[in-house]
C-alpha cells in the first residue's frame, strides 16, 4: 500500500456531541458503562433460561461435535432491567400502542429520547431534528415470536409440545428493519425524518457520517445518530457457530493467543449531534467533538468474515486527512475487535500501519513516533453488533524514540498476545504488567476522529 502524506488542512466542519445515552448489558447509562469498564467488570453472562424458548442444553453441542443447528456456547451480553427504567408515556405515540412492540423499538425510543434529554433539547421544537441509526436486519426476538405464532396456528401441532398454546404475537414486529425508524420519527416529532440502515458492524459509524452530512448541508439543526441490536439470540448463536466465528469457550479475548471467536451481545446507543458553532452559541454541554469520519470498503477478499488491513488503513488515513490531523495527534483509537483469530490478524496490523508504518510526515519532513496503549472493551461488554460503544479502544500516547515504537496491549482477560502479531511487527507489541486496563475518563475523550476498522 502506498504510504499517504497527511496534510494538516481540515475539510470537515466540527460537529459537537451534546448528548449521549445507552441501553447495554449491565449499563443503562454511559456513566454505568464507564464504571464497569473502569472497574474491569465482566458483563458477559449465561443466557436466561426462558430466553431461547427451549432448554438451552438441547441446542448446545460439544466444541468438537456436530454443530449443525447447534451452538457452542450459551454466553453473551444481555440487557436486563430495561422495563424498570422505561417510561412509555410522553411520546407522540400512545403508550398502549407501544405495548407489545419489539425491544428493537422500545430500546430505540427510550435511548433516543434520553440522548435528547442529556442534550437539554427534549422539550425543544423538533421540526429541525432528525435521526439516522444502524439496525441489523437479522430476525428480531419479536419477529421470531410472531413467525412462531403464525406457524403454530397454521400447522397441526400436538398440544403436548406447548407450541400450539403460544400467545398471539404483535404482527407489527415482522417489520423489524424499517419500522423502528418510522415510529421514532412519530414518537419524537422529528421534522427532518428518521431512517435506519444496515452496514453490519460499521452501522453506527455510517449513521454518524450521514448525520454529520445532514448538519453540514444545513438540513437539520440537531441529529440523533446511533444503533440498535436485539436480534433473536438463539438465531445469532447458531448462525455464528455455523460460520465458525462463535467463541467455543464463551469468552471474548481479542488479540489474545487464546482467542477463539466472538461473543454476541445486544444493546442500543444514541448520540445527539449539533454543529459546534451552534452548540457553543446556545451553551450546550459539549461531550466531544467529531472532526473527521473515514469510510472505506475492503473490496474483494478471501471471504465474508476476512477483513482487509489495507482497506481499514485507507479509512483511517481518510479520517485523518478530513480532520486535518497527523497520526500522532490522535489520543484514542477504537477499532473492531471481534475476538476471532482472523479478525485480530488484520485489525492490529492495520492499526500498527496507521500509527507507525504509514510514514506520516510532520513539518520539516521529520518523522514523529509514538507509543500506544490498547484498552479492550470487547472483553467487558462482548460484541454488541452495530452499537456505538462496541468493541475496544486504544489510547495513543505521544512519545518514544526511533528505536522504541511500541504498542502496549492490556485487557480484562490477557495472558499473552497472539504470536503471529508479535512476529508480524518484529516484537513491537508488549504486554503492560500490572493487571487489567488503564481507564481514560470521559472528560479526557474530548476530541475524536472516527473511522471504521
Amino acid at each position: 500500500m502506498t504510504s499517504p502524506v497527511i496534510s494538516p488542512v481540515s475539510s470537515f466542519a466540527p460537529i459537537a456531541i451534546v448528548g449521549r445515552a445507552c441501553v447495554l448489558p449491565g449499563a443503562m447509562s454511559p456513566e454505568e458503562l464507564w464504571r464497569a469498564v473502569e472497574s474491569g467488570t465482566d458483563l458477559i453472562t449465561t443466557v436466561d433460561d426462558h430466553r431461547w424458548g427451549v432448554d438451552r442444553h438441547e441446542v448446545m453441542c460439544d466444541p468438537d461435535g456436530d454443530s449443525r443447528d447447534r451452538t457452542w456456547s450459551d454466553r453473551g451480553g444481555y440487557v436486563r432491567g430495561f422495563d424498570d427504567v422505561f417510561d412509555p408515556d410522553g411520546f407522540g405515540i400512545p403508550a398502549d400502542e407501544i405495548a407489545g412492540l419489539d425491544p428493537v423499538v422500545t430500546w430505540t425510543l427510550h435511548t433516543a429520547r434520553a440522548a435528547l434529554r442529556d442534550a437539554g433539547h427534549d422539550h425543544a421544537d423538533a421540526q429541525r431534528f432528525g435521526a439516522v441509526f444502524g439496525n441489523l436486519s437479522f430476525p428480531s426476538a419479536g419477529m421470531a415470536a410472531f413467525t412462531q405464532a403464525v406457524w403454530a396456528h397454521h400447522v397441526a401441532v400436538s398440544d403436548s409440545t406447548g407450541i400450539a398454546d403460544l400467545a398471539p404475537a404483535d404482527p407489527r414486529n415482522r417489520f423489524n428493519s424499517g419500522l423502528p425508524a418510522l415510529l421514532l420519527e412519530r414518537a419524537l416529532g422529528l421534522g427532518v425524518g428518521a431512517f435506519a440502515l444496515d452496514a453490519a458492524c460499521a452501522s453506527s459509524l455510517y449513521a454518524i457520517k450521514l448525520a454529520c452530512d445532514r448538519l453540514h448541508d444545513g438540513d437539520a439543526d440537531l441529529m440523533l445518530a446511533g444503533a440498535v441490536n436485539c436480534a433473536d439470540d438463539l438465531f445469532i448463536h447458531e448462525g455464528f457457530t455455523a460460520l465458525q466465528a462463535l467463541s467455543r469457550t464463551g469468552q471474548s479475548r481479542p488479540f489474545n493467543s487464546g482467542a477463539d471467536g466472538l461473543v454476541p451481545a445486544e444493546g442500543c446507543g444514541f448520540l445527539a449531534l449539533r454543529r459546534l458553532d451552534d452548540a457553543v452559541r446556545d451553551g450546550d454541554t459539549v461531550h466531544g467533538i467529531i472532526r473527521g469520519v473515514g469510510l472505506s470498503n475492503d473490496g474483494r477478499g478471501k471471504g465474508m468474515l476476512v477483513p482487509s488491513a489495507s482497506g481499514q488503513a485507507v479509512a483511517m488515513a481518510q479520517a485523518l486527512h478530513t480532520a486535518g490531523l497527523d497520526a500522532t495527534d490522535i489520543s484514542l483509537l477504537e477499532c473492531h475487535a471481534t475476538g476471532t483469530a482472523v479478525g485480530a490478524a488484520f485489525d492490529i496490523p492495520a492499526d500498527f500501519e496507521l500509527a507507525i508504518g504509514l510514514s506520516f510526515v510532520s513539518e520539516g519532513g521529520a518523522r514523529r513516533n509514538l507509543d500506544a496503549e490498547i484498552v479492550d472493551y470487547d472483553t467487558t461488554l462482548a460484541a454488541t453488533r452495530a452499537a456505538w460503544t462496541d468493541n475496544h479502544a486504544a489510547v495513543l500516547l505521544p512519545g518514544g524514540s526511533d528505536e522504541e515504537r511500541r504498542i502496549f496491549y492490556t485487557s480484562l482477560y490477557h495472558a499473552c498476545l497472539m504470536p503471529s502479531l508479535i512476529d508480524d511487527v518484529d516484537g513491537a507489541f508488549q504486554l503492560v504488567a500490572g493487571g487489567p486496563q488503564r481507564a481514560i475518563g470521559w472528560h479526557q475523550m474530548s476530541d475524536l476522529s472516527l473511522w471504521d476498522t
